[in-house]
């Protein structure tokens, strides 16, 4: 029988996991270190403009790389065992990157007045604008560089990459914060976007060989037409999500109360910073895997049922103890004030599980290369879902509503990723994994159950003992797993 792999046994796949989860854990502190210098160096004024400056420049990318990075990422994995098919694909998307790293930053520098207004409010601030539009340039410029490594699975470069990159960033970027205060805001970020796309390129340099060749732009329209019309599709995807995002929050201040709002939003913060390592690092390691063996049904199914697999057996334990210590949490990170989201973190805890379950099932279409279906279920119905169901039980429930329509969006997307893939691609879960994993799902539920225990000792206590056996249990799962040096399909 054909193997599927190294990368895609469960060795390989936690090993995958762990490394890109802990890159992104590193990238976190990075992140709180910066924001605690931001406030220690700069005080409140200088906070806020720090992160008006940080969600212009991030939407500004998002928009100039036309969702080309996932797009990049499939292709390169599609062709990485043919050496003239993938010089071919490295070479014409560094090409579509560098022209959308150019536009942004023209984009951002025409329009700079316009966005230094909108954004604070004044054209005080077109000159900042003006010089971000260098980070702009070099954020674009890194992620296509960053989406050539994760298309090939180099999972070591590309983790050393990451994390000499922000490292190096936060070093050179804390003194401006120390030596020209707010005026070191944009200087900073710029420092931080050069060393991720220098050290990302030198990755490439390093441990890639490639032949150089000519791109002829008419020769190669197809592929360009291809690659543009999937990163759309992803980019499409993204803004459905931001605009009915958008209209909930609108929804809950309309019917309820700006502070309402905010505590959603804090809710929906910490939920995903909880658990947002594991779904990050499942999207840089799984996708290039997945796609890489799209063309076969068969390898393609074993490789996401091991992925659900996998995640269920981390994610678990993970929600069990948010579900446990939601009240220790919100202490620690928000006040007193925010504690109404306690029942509203717990449900969402019991949320991430399905969502957990349905991440795998989700990439596969698109994994395919069929952009309609990705964009109907993953863009449209799951955002109409979310936004009709998330709508309808905040009226009924109030916030707590909306921890509930979590549970309800997500397991409606479980059975709506199952239907469809096993229409069009024939799969279906493994009924042994479905058996196994079956206690990763019951475990967390019990635990939440725990939680509406009125005598609060008895909760706590039922709670506790559930997590640390969820945590044994997962601990030696995982265990068994890296043990099997299973490479047959």
């Amino acid at each position: 029988m054909n193997s599927l792999g190294g990368e895609n046994n469960y060795r390989g796949i936690i090993k995958g996991t762990v490394a890109f989860g802990g890159v992104q854990f590193f990238q976190i502190i990075v992140n709180l270190i910066r924001g605690k210098f931001v406030a220690l160096f700069l005080g409140p004024n200088g906070m806020g403009i720090s992160s008006l400056y940080n969600v212009a420049g991030n939407t500004l990318c998002q928009f100039a790389s036309l969702g080309l990075n996932l797009a990049i990422v499939k292709e390169i994995a599609v062709n990485k065992e043919n050496k003239e098919s993938l010089a071919k694909i490295v070479t014409l998307s560094r090409k579509l990157i560098l022209c959308t790293a150019i536009l942004g930053a023209f984009i951002c520098i025409i329009f700079s007045p316009l966005l230094s207004k909108l954004t604070f409010g004044t054209t005080g601030y077109t000159m900042g604008f003006i010089a971000l539009s260098i980070m702009v340039f070099f954020t674009v410029l890194g992620g296509g560089e960053m989406s050539i490594l994760q298309g090939l699975h180099y999972v070591k470069p590309l983790s050393f990459a990451s994390l000499i990159g922000a490292s190096v960033g936060l070093i050179a970027g804390v003194p401006l914060y120390y030596f020209y205060g707010i005026g070191g805001i944009v200087p900073a970020m710029i420092i931080l976007s050069v060393s991720m796309f220098v050290f990302y390129y030198y990755s490439i340099r390093r441990n890639i060989k490639f032949d150089k060749i000519k791109i002829i732009i008419k020769e190669n329209k197809e592929s360009i037409k291809n690659l543009i019309s999937m990163g759309l599709t992803l980019l499409a995807g993204a803004m459905m999500g931001t605009v009915a995002n958008y209209v909930l929050n609108n929804i809950i201040r309309i019917f309820g109360s700006i502070e309402n709002v905010g505590l959603f939003q804090a809710a929906n913060s910490i939920a995903n910073q909880y658990v947002g390592m594991i779904f990050t690092a499942m999207a840089l390691d799984y996708f290039p895997r997945l796609t890489a063996v799209s063309n076969d049904n068969t390898k393609m199914r074993v490789v996401v049922n091991r992925q659900i697999e996998v995640v269920l057996t981390l994610i678990a334990p993970i929600v069990c103890l948010l579900i446990l210590t939601s009240p220790l949490i919100i202490q620690l990170l928000l006040t007193d004030s925010f504690y109404p989201i306690l029942p509203l973190m717990r449900w969402m805890g019991i949320g991430i599980i399905f969502r957990a379950l349905s991440f795998p099932m989700g990439y596969i279409s698109f994994s395919k290369g069929n952009k309609k279906l990705f964009l109907w279920t993953e863009g449209i119905l799951g955002n109409t879902f979310n936004l009709i169901i998330g709508g309808t039980m905040y009226y009924i429930f109030g916030l707590i509503g909306l921890g509930i329509s979590i549970v309800v969006v997500y397991i409606i997307m479980n059975i709506l990723y199952y239907l469809t893939n096993y229409h069009y691609y024939n799969y279906s879960i493994d009924l042994r994994i479905l058996k196994d994993s079956f206690i990763f799902i019951f475990l967390p539920i019990l635990v939440f159950v725990g939680s509406f225990i009125k005598i609060i000792w008895l909760s706590y206590f039922i709670m506790g003992v559930m997590s640390i056996f969820m945590c044994f249990i997962s601990f030696r799962k995982l265990r068994r797993m890296f043990s099997v040096k299973d490479k047959i399909l």
